[in-house]
């Protein structure tokens, strides 16, 4: 897994941070079968520390963001959150997604999964733009989970209408489309 780790907010990454951060992404390895990316931004705050892990792939985006009081541990925890969305969604995203081509080749077949800060803001604090992909109402609930969000946006495969998927407060999810 090739790893890129950046500071940010006065955060100054040590060759210790670097390769404690590299060596912990590589127990994910094992899950993939071609060689990943994966972006660590480290940031500090006055009481805490947090660590944004992301690792894009050509069909999802896989994402955890911890903080902590501790550096190493906001990265420990970080990792065991991506390698719990891995195990939750490798099944699914093999079996159920089947039909997108390439996308059952993105897992090893040999893993054995048994063994194994919100803020209210009323001003916008960051503009992203989005390339709807078209895609069915499970495949953008798995892929809003991987990217660890609590909503998604594309445009559905039967009714070809840009649509969002999000997660209520009660745990169960909800469908947005558009006229």
């Amino acid at each position: 897994m090739l790893v890129e780790v950046r500071g940010k907010n006065g955060f100054k990454v040590t060759e210790a941070i670097e390769n404690y951060a590299t060596d912990k992404l590589g127990k994910l390895e094992r899950y993939f079968r071609e060689e990943l990316d994966a972006f660590v931004v480290c940031k500090t705050y006055r009481d805490h520390h947090k660590v944004e892990v992301t690792i894009p792939t050509k069909y999802y985006t896989m994402r955890a963001e911890v903080g902590q009081e501790d550096m190493y541990a906001a990265i420990d925890l970080a990792i065991d959150k991506l390698e719990s969305q891995i195990r939750k969604n490798k099944t699914k995203i093999t079996r159920s997604l089947q039909k997108k081509e390439g996308v059952a080749e993105i897992f090893k077949d040999d893993v054995d999964l048994e063994a194994l800060e919100r803020e209210l803001v009323r001003t916008p604090v960051k503009k992203k733009s989005i390339e709807l992909e078209e895609m069915s109402t499970d495949e953008a609930i798995t892929a809003m989970e991987m990217l660890g969000h609590d909503f998604f946006i594309y445009r559905d495969d039967e009714s070809q209408k840009t649509t969002v998927v999000y997660l209520r407060n009660d745990g169960k999810y909800a469908v947005i489309e558009t006229e």
